[in-house]
């Protein structure tokens, strides 16, 4: 269904931000916008569990961003969460809650999958160009590093060092000297190390800076005439004006520089020590700044799945080459999940759950790549934990849960609701599976599911189980299996219908 209004809410370590464009002609233009400075890294304790006040703060705004988007439909909104809510180990407890506040479904994504929606963010918002660009966001808790061409990103990397986690490091009481900026400079530094030898190799011709600790940064260089001969944006002359700047002044809050923000002060300081430890890394002498971000990527990242350009098609389509897969067998299995699927939903299965299991067919055999023993479980591991451009970690764990379950015993999925509607979507997958175990195109019987008390019935035409003795002793262990879980697997042969 495409949209003619949409939104994207991110849920970021320094601030929640909410963007409500309208769709004309495959753009997307602003309608509206909403910011609270929620600062969640800052409610990380040692244990990194977020504590009552962050709580607070965070769903107080999504309360108020829950008003805004009140009547929407859910497939015109998405919600994506980042580095904090990643890291936080009561996350899952904090979700619910978030979700309730909002109304909405919340995602945590992947850095690198942050990483990919801040470049369609930033590109979308720049002049076209054929050349390469590296964009850079740095945020509350990660700063995300991304080289691309036009709308397409080629490199992409996240790593674990934020304006808000980088002040309460490096500056707790709000002091600044020398040598604790130098000390904060010389940390990220350590950190882009890792990194700065594959982006140099590929290269770049334009350095461009995203969302607000680029902003802030740019916007005090540029009104306070620090950059040379003018320019605008931000500048290696420029920035080193701005520490010594703050070193003299003792504290951001004495700073008495015009656009200087009050909500971005208490997080300037590691801002400015991870952007200069950059600019040294990298070798950079200038950056341009972008207005577009992860909200906007979010955007077009959901103007492409109602365009049927969906990346986690791509994705998909991409592990699929990776791991080799066998794609007769994949075609064939998909086919009959997929069948089964639409007769247990009585010819209306939902557009979710028909995504979920064209997915989990396609790529239910990676894990013959590894070792054949067993390869469901390395198969729903690489699922786990690669990163999966387009899907967010709640979308990869579903994913791997799918894979995980089409074999083996059933106890180990245990953890999934009665009622929820993967204990389908596994049940056809498995029979997918077992149906076509000859890895053939000979003709399958003409078989049909159906619902029966708490599990499925299976029908096959009369004497085919006998004259298949292999396949019928497979579905014999498959009853049992689900028995064990205490759900109903019936298999019954059907009286032949004139004509059969």
């Amino acid at each position: 269904m495409i949209y003619e209004t949409v939104a994207a809410v991110d849920l970021g370590s320094n601030s929640f931000r909410l963007q409500v464009g309208r769709v004309v002609d495959d753009q997307i233009y602003t309608l509206d916008s909403m910011k609270s400075a929620v600062r969640l890294a800052s409610g990380l304790n040692a244990d990194k569990r977020l504590d009552a006040p962050s709580q607070a703060r965070a769903l107080l705004a999504l309360r108020n961003f829950g008003e805004r988007l009140r009547g929407l439909d859910p497939g015109a909104v998405r919600v994506v969460a980042t580095n904090t809510l990643r890291v936080a180990k009561n996350a899952a407890e904090f979700l619910p809650l978030a979700e309730e506040a909002l109304g909405f479904p919340i995602e945590i994504i992947a850095g690198r999958e942050e990483a990919r929606l801040i470049y369609i963010g930033a590109s979308h918002s720049l002049p076209s160009a054929s050349h390469k660009r590296l964009v850079i966001d740095i945020g509350g808790g990660s700063t995300e590093f991304i080289i691309g061409k036009r709308h397409d990103p080629q490199l992409m990397e996240s790593l674990y060092m934020g304006c808000v986690s980088y002040t309460q490091r490096f500056f707790p009481d709000r002091k600044i000297d020398k040598k604790r900026l130098r000390e904060a400079q010389v940390a990220a530094a350590k950190e882009i190390e890792l990194i700065a030898h594959d982006y140099q190799r590929l290269g770049w011709k334009e350095a461009v800076g995203s969302s607000g600790s680029a902003r802030a940064i740019a916007d005090v260089l540029e009104m306070n005439g620090m950059n040379p001969n003018g320019e605008s944006g931000i500048t290696r002359e420029g920035l080193d004006k701005l520490c010594a700047l703050l070193i003299k002044a003792g504290s951001a809050e004495a700073l008495d520089l015009p656009g200087v923000r009050s909500d971005r002060l208490p997080v300037l300081p590691g801002g400015i020590a991870i952007m200069s430890a950059i600019f040294e890394e990298l070798g950079l002498e200038r950056m341009t700044y972008a207005d577009g971000a992860l909200r906007l990527g979010v955007l077009y990242d959901l103007l492409g799945r109602f365009h049927d350009h969906d990346m986690r098609d791509s994705t998909v389509k991409q592990f699929r080459r990776r791991y080799q897969v066998e794609a007769d067998q994949v075609e064939r299995v998909e086919a009959t999940a997929i069948s089964a699927l639409t007769q247990l939903s009585e010819g209306m299965p939902s557009e979710v759950d028909v995504q979920f299991l064209s997915w989990a067919t396609r790529l239910h055999e990676i894990g013959i790549s590894v070792a054949h023993n067993a390869y469901h479980k390395h198969g729903a591991y690489i699922l786990t934990y690669a990163d999966m451009p387009g899907f967010s970690k709640k979308d990869q764990a579903r994913l791997a849960m799918l894979v995980l379950g089409h074999r083996g015993k059933l106890e180990k999925l245990g953890s999934i609701p009665a009622v929820d509607s993967a204990w389908t979507l596994v049940f056809c997958l498995r029979l997918a599976v077992l149906l076509h175990r000859t890895r053939d195109d000979r003709a399958l019987p003409d078989w049909r599911v159906s619902r029966s008390g708490s599990g499925f019935l299976l029908e096959l035409p009369a004497g085919w189980l006998a004259t298949n003795p292999w396949t019928a002793a497979a579905l014999g262990e498959e009853a049992a299996i689900w028995k064990q879980i205490g759900r109903d697997y019936v298999v019954k042969s059907r009286a032949l219908r004139k004509g059969e």
